[in-house]
């Protein structure tokens, strides 16, 4: 019982210290903030790697998000018989739950894989081969160098993203509702506008953002922490998209709770 105990105390103070160390990286990328203009060609190079070569698989995911959620919506009502009666709400539905928590989340998730592993992967492989001591050695901080590019970046490109997965969605909601239920545009439009709430779009579009944030930080955080050569290089690409996909979900949850 005492090795039982012993064991959740030091996993919890683990958890805090990870926690701690996460804190005050930020800390100390946030300084450099204000150097974005200076540092914009970094800042762009990462922008390009997280926006536009992370948009096809992006828009692929959207697509098929959009057609699985109307496909849910609309298997449900049909099975109570009541398509007939939702027709006028099935777009406006499908619109909430895209706008609100489908897009933003699984958009993160597929960032987290792709990004937040690279990010880990990149710096990790820099730590392991003493890179980031030679940086130092020139008086270049890692911070300013490695992390804020990839901070902002993740922070100003998850929305684009977002926005982009949206309306890719969309058009696959539609598409299988039209093939499936015989849904025209003027329906499945018509009722997006009406229910439409400015809130829905901001809100996941704010998630995104915050999702990108920690995706990256905790990408950097974990790759400054890789010891062990290349076994460690893929460990910490495996651990930084696992806690940044449950930061992802815990996030969300707070999100529902809040909002």
């Amino acid at each position: 019982m005492l090795n039982l105990i012993a064991r959740i105390g030091r996993m919890v103070m683990n958890l805090l210290s990870e926690i701690g160390q996460v804190v005050i990286l930020l800390s100390q990328v946030i300084r450099y903030v204000p150097r974005v203009i200076k540092d914009r060609g970094l800042v762009i190079e990462q922008m390009k790697i997280v926006g536009s070569d992370s948009l096809p698989l992006v828009i692929l995911v959207g697509a098929f998000t959009g057609a699985i959620a109307a496909l849910q919506a609309t298997n449900l009502f049909a099975k109570f018989n009541l398509i007939s009666i939702a027709r006028p709400f099935i777009g406006g539905s499908i619109a909430t739950v895209v706008f609100t928590e489908l897009t933003p989340v699984l958009t993160a998730l597929v960032i987290a894989g792709r990004v937040g592993g690279a990010i880990a992967a990149q710096i990790g492989t820099m730590n392991v081969s003493e890179q980031i001591d030679a940086l130092e050695m020139m008086a270049i901080d890692k911070n300013r160098y490695l992390s804020m590019p990839r901070l902002f970046a993740a922070i100003t490109m998850m929305p684009v993203l977002a926005v982009f997965s949206n309306i890719v969605a969309l058009l696959g909601a539609y598409v299988l509702t039209s093939f499936k239920f015989d849904f025209t545009a003027e329906t499945f439009f018509n009722s997006i506008q009406q229910f439409f709430r400015v809130s829905e779009p901001s809100i996941g579009i704010l998630k995104s953002a915050v999702f990108g944030g920690f995706t990256a930080l905790i990408g950097c955080h974990v790759g400054y922490q890789t010891v062990g050569g290349a076994e460690g290089v893929g460990q910490s690409t495996v651990r930084a998209f696992t806690i940044s996909a449950a930061s992802i979900l815990v996030i969300d949850a707070l999100f529902g709770i809040v909002f």
